[in-house]
């Protein structure tokens, strides 16, 4: 499952979840840059779902940098 909050204010704008694993974007573009106060907020999230949380810049050029702010705890089956 995934889905979207387009034009989202808030820490999480999408989320993907299978197979029992969850996964928390959040998505800049251009020269926007995510503030502290949404770094810890997207953190939190993660940990309190024990989800992977992850910044996903987009670039002008269309390259993409991800980077894992949070990972989830695995637990062993």
């Amino acid at each position: 499952m995934v889905s979207r909050s387009a034009a989202s204010h808030g820490a999480v704008d999408v989320f993907a979840a299978k197979g029992g694993k969850l996964l928390l974007v959040q998505v800049k573009s251009g020269r926007a840059r995510v503030k502290k106060a949404e770094l810890e907020n997207l953190v939190s999230w993660g940990r309190n779902s024990n989800g992977d949380a992850e910044v996903w810049h987009f670039r002008d050029g269309g390259d993409v940098e991800r980077r894992r702010v949070y990972a989830a705890r695995r637990v062993a089956s």
